[in-house]
């Protein structure tokens, strides 16, 4: 069945017009007609179905049939990564990340970043059509682009842990990840945080861990840090 998004949508609402790209889609392209069922998300929880009342192209008209919410996972997953020269590789990582299950993905400008600046509108939508195509209920919340000093000051360094490949004592994700409800990881740029940057994240109490023996790409290094997050939260 046809899954849309429905960020508006509210449970007292037994009505909602589908945006003009989704009628569009609904109706040019997969010629739903009047009294087809539809699937419609709105990123906060909320799963509903619904039927078409008026096939508009522009202005697809659906009457609400149920609804129901799915609670917020237990544990929470943040990956803070600085985002790569090529936005596709940034793209392909919050795609499969939505995919996997993860709450928050913020992006850093750190002293090797490659990308200064980052627009976030293609990767909002990205974001979405991956939520869609994997049934979550809980759209991602997407960070602006913010100097790496900054980010580092503003989160709790209990749950927060950094990525690098410098030299030095470090623990496995995964035993760290599974010992809370939630974790906060640094991910650098191609040439890896700074000595500056990883002691000042050192000085702050954020601790250092590792993703395993390979050295990653900052793009899959990022998708390794929520995979393992995702393995090892509580489960149910």
């Amino acid at each position: 069945m046809l899954t849309c998004f429905a960020p508006d949508l509210t449970p007292a609402a037994a009505t909602y017009q589908l945006s003009e790209d989704e009628s569009k889609h609904a109706v040019r392209v997969l010629r739903l007609n009047e009294g087809d069922a539809i699937d419609l998300l709105d990123g906060r929880g909320g799963l509903y179905t619904a039927t078409v009342a008026a096939a508009n192209p522009k202005r697809c008209q659906l009457r609400i049939t149920h609804h129901e919410t799915v609670a917020p996972r237990p544990y929470f997953t943040h990956v803070a990564v600085a985002p790569t020269k090529n936005l596709d590789r940034m793209e392909w990582f919050v795609e499969k990340a939505v995919e996997i299950g993860v709450e928050r993905i913020s992006f850093l400008r750190c002293a090797r970043s490659e990308r200064r600046e980052l627009k976030l509108e293609r990767l909002e939508k990205i974001a979405i059509s991956a939520l869609k195509q994997s049934g979550q209920a809980w759209l991602p919340q997407l960070d602006e682009l913010v100097d790496y000093a900054a980010f580092v000051a503003s989160v709790a360094p209990e749950t927060t842990f950094i990525a690098h490949l410098e030299a030095g004592e470090r623990t496995a994700l995964a035993q760290v990840a599974s010992a809370g409800l939630g974790c906060c990881v640094l991910i650098g740029p191609e040439g890896d945080f700074t000595p500056a940057e990883i002691n000042l994240a050192l000085g702050r109490g954020i601790r250092p861990v590792t993703l395993g023996t390979s050295r990653l790409r900052t793009e899959t290094a990022a998708l390794a840090a929520v995979f393992t997050a995702h393995l090892a939260r509580p489960q149910g």
